[in-house]
């Protein structure tokens, strides 16, 4: 007899669970408050550049195995583009130094024994100094547990970890901090070639995803927004969605894949972080140089990371609360500068979009770490989905996958006797 499982959001967290699932031969109802799939990673039409744009930049990592297995289940790894090898370009905006991280391909960093390959100026020992985010506690914030200063560091590790955590680095966990540096930079070139989806995220993550869903009888619906759950029996009974009351039965499953706010409204006495930081993004319609990579790092600018993309240039700016408020036609022109900085070009300011998203991800301190709850709860047929979950990682795509296809495994695990 087929098992239902229904899915509360359908972002990647969701979607994830729920092809899953799918692919395990639940009969699967997904379930999105919104009249959009893919949450935060999504696309859209832009009336002002004329684009189809992203609401955010998202990298991917060659290593990101749960994102990759996403894709590959709904059939669009190929749309994961980036370069062959692990090489990440740099420019310093106040110097107009330009250089290259080079981590190779192999599975080992052996590239840290190699000057040609390292950041400019740095030594070996600059880079064992790093060891103690390896084994550091998530209780630890990454100022007590590394120098946060230096060439190196505000070459590459401020960077990094400020993309990743999306706070001011010193301030971060270091366990977090941690789980990104074992999975990029010790993890050699194989694990670090940067992907993205050049076509857009939801043509290559979300779309397919319904439509593999469609195709294999689950239902999605929109605008179907879940105002409470009843609960039996220490499980799940209904799922009411306004005056449409939802029956769950008793070896069925459900799994909530929305943001924490709304998750603590469903069930009150949930624990979830509380605290959240901005990220901004911007675009520019401009045929992109030939020669510029398809991203390169910025530093000493207000820009931190630059993307090239068919008739478009894009940039993020993590923790970028100090922004939200800046009039935006000053803003653009700001950001405008530094990429023509940063890409070598000329011009007045182009049509232009910047997206800001307040809450973007939670905030990556120890303390709000903590409040991180992990897939299982109370109620023995209700789990947890999320980048906001304790994933063991920041708030990325590969946590939110890894999140999606953690509470999966759980409501296969309900099988078991």
């Amino acid at each position: 007899m087929q098992r239902t499982a229904h899915i509360i959001g359908a972002g990647i967290s969701g979607l994830s669970a729920a092809v899953r699932l799918a692919d395990a031969g639940f009969k699967v109802h997904v379930h999105e408050a919104t009249q959009l799939a893919g949450g935060r990673c999504r696309s859209y039409f832009d009336a002002a550049t004329n684009l189809t744009i992203d609401n955010g930049n998202h990298l991917l990592l060659s290593g990101n195995r749960h994102a990759l297995a996403y894709a590959r289940s709904i059939g669009t790894e190929a749309g994961l583009v980036g370069p062959q090898l692990a090489r990440f370009p740099f420019v310093d905006l106040t110097t107009g130094q330009r250089w290259q991280l080079d981590l190779g391909d192999g599975r080992l960093p052996l590239w840290i024994f190699d000057e040609s390959r390292r950041v400019p100026d740095t030594g070996l020992r600059d880079y064992l100094a790093l060891a103690p985010l390896i084994w550091a506690g998530p209780g630890k914030p990454v100022g007590d547990t590394i120098r946060c200063q230096g060439t190196l560091y505000q070459r590459l590790v401020q960077p990094l970890l400020l993309a990743a955590l999306n706070v001011d680095p010193p301030e971060g966990s270091a366990g977090l901090a941690g789980a990104v540096v074992r999975e990029t930079l010790l993890a050699g070139g194989k694990a670090c070639r940067p992907l993205v989806a050049r076509d857009g995220l939801s043509a290559v993550l979300v779309e397919p995803a319904i439509r593999l869903l469609r195709a294999k009888g689950a239902e999605v619906r929109f605008e179907q927004e879940l105002r409470a759950f009843a609960m039996s029996d220490g499980r799940v009974g209904e799922l009411r969605f306004g005056d449409e009351v939802v029956p769950v039965a008793a070896d069925d499953a459900v799994v909530m894949a929305v943001p924490p706010r709304a998750a603590a409204g469903l069930l009150p006495g949930l624990k979830t972080p509380s605290r959240f930081r901005a990220i901004l993004n911007g675009h520019f319609r401009v045929n992109p140089p030939r020669d510029l990579p398809p991203i390169l790092g910025v530093v000493g600018g207000l820009v931190e990371w630059l993307f090239s993309f068919p008739q478009r240039l894009s940039i993020t700016i993590s923790n970028a609360d100090r922004l939200m408020d800046m009039p935006r036609e000053e803003l653009a022109q700001a950001l405008w500068r530094d990429v023509c900085k940063a890409a070598g070009i000329q011009g007045d300011l182009p049509a232009w979009q910047i997206v800001r998203e307040r809450r973007a991800t939670f905030e990556a301190t120890p303390e709000q770490n903590a409040l991180r709850p992990g897939p299982a709860t109370q109620w023995k047929n209700l789990f947890l989905a999320g980048d906001w979950t304790d994933t063991g990682l920041p708030a990325t795509i590969e946590g939110s996958v890894r999140s999606g296809d953690r509470a999966a495994d759980l409501v296969l695990a309900m099988r078991q006797p």
